[in-house]
């Protein structure tokens, strides 16, 4: 639903317009904690994350849903996993989800040392964007990760996402990376 159908603006409908301070977004957003209920909406976000990507679009496979509903489950099992959700007026308008981050190496070294938390999956419906809630919903996420004492945070940013990671304090890594091969 667009910004048509909700209004950021609370028990003023009646009042005329320039009697009206509009609240903005970014405070009439409530960002909660995600239950088992919020799991097929966190699997409709993060598909739509891919399909609305003209690279990717095509190669999301049809069971996509079902494998992320799949890791979501062994996520929380395993590695702590939560999300959060951003609602606007009471429609879920946006979501992110995060993790302890299992290193694709032997970890040697001990926690209090290196305790990875990961970010995956922040999407904001595309009416509601720039209006600072994938930042909140990021922030949301820090919050849980450091109760984890995680010593690190990692994502992968879009490019559009960039810009906002960076604004937080996000840099970036020494990670390098050689393509293979040419998918598609």
């Amino acid at each position: 639903m667009g910004r048509a159908g909700v209004s950021a603006i609370r028990g003023l409908r009646s009042y005329p317009l320039n009697l009206i301070r509009v609240m903005p977004v970014e405070e009439a957003a409530l960002i909660r904690r995600a239950t088992l209920a919020d799991d097929d909406l966190i699997a409709s976000h993060f598909l739509r994350m891919w399909t609305d990507s003209p690279t990717t679009a095509g190669a999301v496979v049809p069971d996509g849903r079902d494998r992320i509903l799949a890791f979501v489950a062994e996520a929380r099992e395993r590695l702590a996993f939560a999300a959060f959700i951003a609602e606007v007026d009471g429609v879920s308008v946006g979501s992110a989800s995060c993790q302890l981050h299992l290193t694709p190496y032997p970890n040697v070294l001990g926690p209090g040392y290196r305790r990875y938390g990961y970010i995956w999956g922040v999407y904001v419906e595309p009416d509601w964007r720039r209006h600072g809630l994938a930042r909140q919903l990021t922030e949301a996420t820090l919050t849980y990760l450091r109760d984890l004492a995680c010593t690190r945070v990692i994502l992968n940013a879009s490019p559009s996402g960039r810009p906002v990671y960076e604004r937080m304090g996000f840099q970036p890594s020494n990670e390098m990376r050689l393509n293979l091969e040419k998918v598609g």
